[in-house]
């Protein structure tokens, strides 16, 4: 049996078996790992070791953490899961908050303690929390106090029952000290010997919108962690110990992990971690901090691009353009205002972060780019079979990185003969760019966020006026796509913007908000096959604004 540091065994039995999962890359030099390996050891305890403890590493308004500071705040919250929480390697551990220090140093905590990190979006409510608990039998959480609401609703459930030991940060002076993080940390030494976990111990377990609306757990390794790192920050963002991280992904997507924490720790930058990141904070962290590499989305960028002004007299160097479909409008708008070239990339929770892209110098317009070093990509038909340049089909990846779902069924439905099918439409040119044109499922990508459409379809309601409704994904201008949805109302009652705004805000309660249906149609019936399954393609044929 190969090495793991894990005693709790409950990830690895629920891998999937071995005939399921990709095939996987390691034919760059630096993606030749141990047996033993620990990503925080090599990101946090051989950075101070090597000399960069001085560094600065985290900015957050009021305060910046060297990587010393980083450390030593980690190494006081390891001791606090392993001391007072009883985490045993293996546990999985829950971390809600926005993007702020405490955050980054209870998710290093977690690797440190060979546990398994569960980050949530801040925005998700109860329901959805309870979901991620209930699949990975979730016992423990370190929650931001201004989000613990709905985790202790989510606690108080039966399926959120596995949820056993919760601390809080951030909280309020004399707020339940008996759960405060600080208040157990002021008890710790700064010192912790980090668990000697195996490059292929499950560290984080990334949960993502299915099209069915059930949260799927991705679960990834050590190794994989330090693969993302090997590949494209050093093929195609060349970033450097000078420069400072600035962007509005939270760190719950992977996205947001690597862009904000990962890669500037991997070459002794540093990163400033905005609680709230609309275009205007960004715009002005940019200023503050003097912030040179900005990861964003596309729907940012445009509206960034109203004060070229103000960011061209900033040190902002690098920006990157993720978490959605690039437009080539917004890259030529961009271009045209900053002087600075968009690098575009497209990655995916079940394969960690960004595996096509281009950097500068080989940007197209209209294409994301080609396989990063380190990954090979193809698009083939509907039976796997590679398809020739100019041929629109299904994206298929390989690399070091690759779907796991936790006990899932729809593993067979992602890897399909070694390869990690993303879920994505595109085309090959002659010059092996790749060129996105749509999403080949029911998911929604909204301003960066994915949005699974039944999700949405379950959140209406018990409202005796809805008898039924469908959700589909429309072109937006400002936010790539919109949640749309389709309402039939039960006999006697009417439509009306009383009515719509009622049914907006009740979804916006029950799921995170952004999920909320921004276009509500009224119909009187919805087009279903014979058995009953909804035709979410006609009601895009039947919308004026969904995309073909």
């Amino acid at each position: 049996m190969p090495y793991s540091a894990h005693v709790d065994r409950f990830v690895e039995q629920r891998l999937p078996p071995a005939s399921q999962q990709p095939a996987y890359h390691f034919d760059l030099p630096g993606l030749q790992f141990p047996e033993r390996l620990n990503c925080a050891t090599e990101l946090l305890d051989q950075a101070v070791a090597s000399g960069w403890g001085d560094r600065p590493c985290l900015h957050a308004p009021g305060l910046t953490w060297t990587y010393a500071d980083l450390l030593a705040q980690a190494n006081r919250i390891a001791r606090v899961l392993l001391h007072d929480m009883g985490l045993v390697p293996g546990n999985r551990v829950l971390l809600r908050a926005p993007n702020n220090p405490m955050l980054v140093a209870s998710w290093f905590a977690v690797m440190k303690a060979g546990g398994i990190a569960v980050a949530t979006m801040p925005l998700l409510r109860a329901k959805e929390l309870r979901q991620m608990i209930a699949k990975g039998e979730v016992s423990h959480a370190l929650c931001d106090m201004r989000l613990s609401d709905d985790l202790r609703a989510a606690a108080a459930e039966p399926d959120g029952a596995a949820l056993q030991q919760i601390r809080y940060f951030n909280t309020a002076p004399g707020g339940a000290p008996e759960q405060s993080l600080e208040a157990a940390m002021a008890r710790q030494s700064d010192t912790f010997t980090n668990v000697d976990t195996a490059a292929d111990d499950t560290c984080i377990l990334a949960f993502t919108s299915g099209t069915t609306g059930v949260p799927k757990g991705t679960m990834h390794f050590h190794r994989d962690v330090m693969a993302i790192c090997a590949c494209w920050p050093p093929h195609v963002l060349r970033a450097e110990a000078s420069d400072v991280f600035i962007g509005s992904p939270p760190l719950a997507f992977t996205f947001g992990l690597g862009g904000l924490v990962l890669f500037p720790m991997s070459v002794g930058a540093s990163t400033v971690l905005l609680e709230k990141a609309s275009p205007r904070d960004l715009l002005d962290g940019v200023k503050q901090y003097g912030a040179t590499v900005l990861f964003t989305a596309p729907t940012s960028y445009r509206v960034l691009a109203a004060d070229a002004a103000v960011l061209r007299e900033t040190k902002l160097r690098k920006c990157v353009s993720a978490g959605e479909a690039l437009p080539g409008a917004t890259r030529l708008l961009w271009r045209e205002v900053t002087g600075i070239e968009l690098i575009d990339g497209i990655g995916a929770t079940e394969m960690l972060h960004i595996f096509i892209s281009a950097d500068e110098a080989h940007a197209r317009p209209g294409a994301t780019g080609k396989a990063i070093p380190g990954y090979v990509a193809c698009v083939t038909d509907d039976e796997g079979k590679p398809l020739p340049p100019g041929k629109v089909g299904k994206l298929a990846v390989k690399g070091p990185t690759g779907c796991r779902y936790l006990a899932d069924e729809r593993q067979t439905t992602y890897v399909k003969n070694g390869w990690n099918m993303t879920g994505d439409a595109y085309m090959l040119d002659d010059d092996g760019f790749f060129h996105y044109q749509s999403r080949t499922d029911d998911m929604i990508v909204s301003a960066g966020y994915n949005i699974a459409a039944p999700e949405v379809e379950d959140a209406r309601p018990p409202n005796p006026k809805v008898a039924e409704c469908g959700v589909i994904g429309v072109a937006d201008d400002a936010r790539g796509q919109i949640v749309k949805a389709f309402v039939v109302l039960r006999p006697g009652h009417y439509a009306s913007p009383e009515l719509v705004r009622e049914l907006q805000d009740f979804v916006k309660q029950t799921v995170a908000p952004y999920k909320y249906p921004r276009e509500i149609e009224f119909c009187a019936k919805l087009p279903r096959t014979e058995t009953g399954k909804l035709q979410r393609f006609r009601l895009h044929a039947a919308s004026p604004h969904a995309p073909k």
